[in-house]
């Protein structure tokens, strides 16, 4: 639950503090002099509570979550731009250089012919 420098997520922080507060209302409620219609009531109370808590953070971490989700894909799409203009760059390196290739190949085979015809 911790990253690398030792810090905790705001998830993992709000998780840790709904599961003790859950406890500890629990452990209180079962420990307190009360007749059981009266605790039954109290644990019934407290739980609606943590479920209206748990859905508050479900639906806090599912807007984290989605915003984060729009970030990467944005970063995705300039990354990809990035890596097809790179692409493209090689590619037309690439046709320059072979049509270099291909010239200085014909004017060495032009030089090898005229000096065989001197030959001869």
């Amino acid at each position: 639950m911790s990253n690398s420098e030792g810090r905790y997520s705001a998830g993992s922080v709000a998780i840790a503090f709904l599961l003790g507060g859950a406890v500890g209302a629990g452990l209180a409620t079962l420990l307190t002099p009360r007749t059981g219609p009266e605790v039954r009531d109290r644990i019934r109370e407290q739980a609606h509570a943590v479920r209206g808590e748990a859905y508050r953070v479900a639906d806090e971490v599912r807007d984290k979550a989605g915003a984060l989700l729009d970030k990467s894909k944005d970063v995705i799409e300039q990354k990809k731009a990035v890596l097809e203009s790179a692409y493209e760059a090689g590619k037309d390196a690439m046709a320059r250089e072979k049509e270099r290739l291909v010239a200085h190949m014909k004017s060495e085979k032009g030089e090898e012919t005229s000096s065989e015809k001197e030959e001869a």
